[in-house]
């Protein structure tokens, strides 16, 4: 009997472990196959089993199993692209049929505004052009639509001087969290210098917050000729060089920064000056043996020149680890936005779309405050600047930079049809990037999966767009073919003085 015991209870326990494992694997499986269709609704949140209403709310982070899971999945979608992609012709058929109602070409062509409601600098001043340098032409050439033309030549000019010309003077800026030099040639002009911190291939930190993140000098580069690229043209120009630390650098240096050079264990020249985060000796920037790499970015005109307006970025972040901005729990925000004069009509608002989307394909969520030129009042451009913590992370597609788009639902025509242009081809937008930065002395500027993360966003971008454009009564009150059809104007509404949207307590 007790052998017979032994072999029933031995048969059981085989038995119980087969279903067992049978349930596992059947565990195993389902969870893809479910994770794969909620990803397909690109972030949308669900609520009560089913796809919630307001397309508005969104996931706006991600549990590190949940981007585990969607790497798995990416690696799937990414094998069936090409046969899958979406070409958006419902949002083309309806770029041209208001730009039919327009009499304008389908991709918003700028080319009949006139010349005098653009003037520059130079000819609010009436500056002496023959006896200018080639700082000044470029200063002084900034309009009120933009920060240059399309196709100038000083920008040119401005590119090489900040690469070739020799270094004679050096000092540390004050103020920011990391290191940054401003670099005097000998010419007299000027440029903001960013170091090299670590190679293309070491993206943000997983652990570090989008405020204390390294800045990379690349992305101050490759955020240049994305803008460019975008046809927005409101960065300042910025250049890739690889200087000799010995040379231009330590010769120059003078006072505490000085007093910060060492040679590391392993025989470079390093130094890490004076900031709020990264500067000791811990986080040096150190040379190869003392070559090094930075972005020269030029400088703007001098503020007694043309004083500039700092307004806080009604999308800011809270720059805090726990707290949310009001914009992250309110997904009806963008209604106090628009309440807010310069918000309320014309240019500004949409420029605040641009500015996103143009930071969404950079991966940048470090947008607290931005600039306009007070010589121009409010119906100009805001300053493209500080470009430094972009091109974080290729595999992650942060759309909560997206929010004042989204939460807005408006976008210029022409945005849209750039778009467009770039996703459908014959040229995608990674492959114009690269193009434009193969010409830069620190090439290659960005990695491949940096660029195919912009092609990948450019798709995620006109998916909202599709969305707002699905919800909408009137496909007019979202693209916007002119920037004084949008107006949301009422009596008694407050003015943004640039403070206005301030933290909430």
């Amino acid at each position: 009997m007790k052998l017979k015991e032994r072999l029933a209870m031995a048969a059981l326990g085989f038995s119980l472990a087969v279903v067992l494992l049978v349930l596992l694997d059947i565990n195993l499986v389902i969870p893809h196959t479910e994770h794969g269709k909620s990803l397909s609704q690109h972030g949308r949140v669900k609520m009560g089993g089913r796809e919630s209403e307001n397309y508005k709310s969104r996931i706006l982070q991600k549990t590190a199993s949940q981007s585990q899971e969607s790497k798995l999945v990416k690696s799937e979608e990414n094998d069936k692209s090409q046969e899958s992609k979406d070409e958006f012709k419902d949002i083309f058929q309806i770029l041209m049929k208001i730009a039919q109602k327009h009499n304008r070409h389908w991709k918003g062509s700028k080319s009949n505004r006139a010349k005098n409601d653009n003037p520059t600098f130079g000819e609010v001043v009436s500056m002496n052009e023959e006896s200018s340098t080639v700082w000044d032409r470029f200063q002084y050439g900034i309009s009120k639509e933009e920060m240059y033309p399309d196709q100038a030549p000083i920008i040119t000019e401005v590119v090489d001087s900040m690469r070739q010309l020799p270094i004679v003077g050096i000092t540390q800026k004050e103020g920011g969290t990391q290191l940054k030099l401003i670099i005097e040639y000998e010419d007299g002009g000027q440029a903001l210098f960013k170091p090299m911190r670590f190679p293309r291939t070491q993206e943000t930190l997983p652990n570090h917050f989008y405020f204390t993140d390294y800045e990379r000098h690349n992305a101050e580069v490759a955020a240049f000729h994305l803008d460019q690229l975008l046809g927005f043209r409101r960065a300042v120009p910025v250049t890739g060089r690889i200087l000799n630390i010995t040379r231009d650098i330590y010769s120059l240096a003078e006072g505490d920064l000085l007093k910060t050079f060492f040679i590391s264990p392993a025989g470079n020249l390093c130094f890490h000056g004076k900031c709020s985060y990264y500067c000791d000796t811990s986080h040096a920037i150190c040379g190869n043996p003392d070559m090094l790499e930075g972005s020269f970015a030029a400088f703007l005109p001098a503020k007694s020149v043309a004083p500039r307006k700092t307004w806080r970025h009604p999308w800011r972040r809270s720059y805090h680890k726990r707290r949310k901005a009001k914009w992250e729990n309110d997904p009806d925000y963008c209604e106090v936005v628009k309440d807010v004069y310069p918000y309320n009509k014309g240019r500004r608002l949409l420029d605040v779309m641009d500015l996103s989307i143009f930071d969404f394909l950079m991966g940048n969520m470090d947008r607290h405050h931005y600039e306009t030129f007070k010589l121009f009042g409010n119906d100009t451009f805001p300053v493209h600047l500080d470009h430094g913590r972009a091109f974080g992370r290729s595999s992650h597609d942060e759309m909560s930079i997206l929010a004042p788009l989204y939460q807005c639902c408006v976008i210029r025509h022409s945005t849209t049809a750039m778009l467009l242009s770039y996703h459908s081809g014959p040229v995608l937008l990674s492959a114009a990037l690269n193009r434009s930065l193969s010409s830069d002395p620190i090439k290659p500027v960005l990695t491949n999966q940096h660029l195919e993360a912009v092609d990948r966003r450019v798709g995620l971008v006109l998916q909202v767009v599709r969305e707002c454009l699905d919800t909408a009564e009137m496909a007019e009150n979202v693209v916007f073919i002119r920037d004084d059809l949008y107006s949301n104007v009422k009596p008694d509404q407050p003015v943004d003085d640039g403070h206005y949207f301030r933290r909430e307590k």
